[in-house]
């Protein structure tokens, strides 16, 4: 039996009615029930509520058609719908993009981290190109913590208080706020909470229009999907408003 397939079993979670209310596990509970597992990623409650993507989920979360979601600090929903947004292939041919630096940057050459290659993007200013924004500037990076807030997924209304987010990169302009989640390789989907709660969290700082942004490096391209929520209080309506794909070459 696999670790979550014994949680199910343990508090009776495969009987309950998703269709009625989200399940509410807390993170001790996960670990007093895998605790005589011996693997490390089998009995760390860090790395079985990850599920950065749908067949990162296990297998009984597939079946009964749920997701994960963090609400309190070491508290989690288990909750029946759509928990996560497709990252569609960009089919155009990449864009050439002239940096705006006259110069090489040979520290951004060193190692394959998704932050150099977001910061590579940035000084060559394909961030602000791509967001047509020449004020945008570095303001927010690294994990915080979220205020209360409210969503509904499907019928149900969630409440998150107190969760850790993390920003990959985030910039400020004149009239938006830009926050960019990063991969270093291909992927399709990502779930929509590393979008929607940093987007929901910084709302509530600022006036101005706050973007969330997936960025991808892959070979030479560097890639951009701009999305946004069309309803702030519902968490799948979220929209991809514009994607983008260019490689990068020095100012002649």
């Amino acid at each position: 039996m696999n670790p979550w397939k014994k949680i199910f079993h343990d508090y009776k979670i495969n009987k309950h009615n998703f269709d009625k209310t989200p399940f509410v596990i807390t993170a001790q509970q996960i670990k007093d029930s895998v605790k005589d597992f011996g693997k490390t990623g089998e009995r760390e409650v860090r790395i079985l509520c990850k599920h950065d993507s749908r067949n990162k989920r296990p297998d009984i979360f597939k079946k009964f058609g749920v997701f994960l979601l963090p609400v309190k600090n070491g508290l989690f929903c288990i909750v029946k719908g759509e928990g996560y947004v497709d990252i569609p292939a960009i089919r155009d041919t990449s864009k050439l993009y002239i940096s705006k630096l006259d110069f090489d940057l040979d520290t951004s050459k060193v190692g394959d981290s998704e932050m150099q290659h977001l910061d590579f993007a940035y000084a060559s200013s394909l961030v602000r190109t791509f967001l047509k924004d020449e004020t945008l500037v570095l303001t927010i990076r690294g994990r915080k913590y979220t205020p209360e807030f409210s969503f509904k997924v499907g019928k149900h209304k969630i409440e998150v208080k107190g969760v850790q987010t993390e920003v990959d990169g985030g910039y400020e302009g004149k009239e938006r706020v830009v926050l960019i989640e990063v991969k270093n390789r291909k992927i399709d989907n990502i779930i929509i909470r590393q979008l929607y709660y940093p987007y929901r969290q910084w709302q509530s700082h600022t006036s101005k229009e706050v973007i969330p942004l997936f960025f991808e490096k892959t070979q030479n391209a560097y890639s951009f999907w701009q999305f946004e929520f069309k309803n702030k209080m519902d968490y799948n309506s979220i929209r991809l408003v514009k994607s983008e794909k260019f490689t990068i070459e020095k100012k002649k």
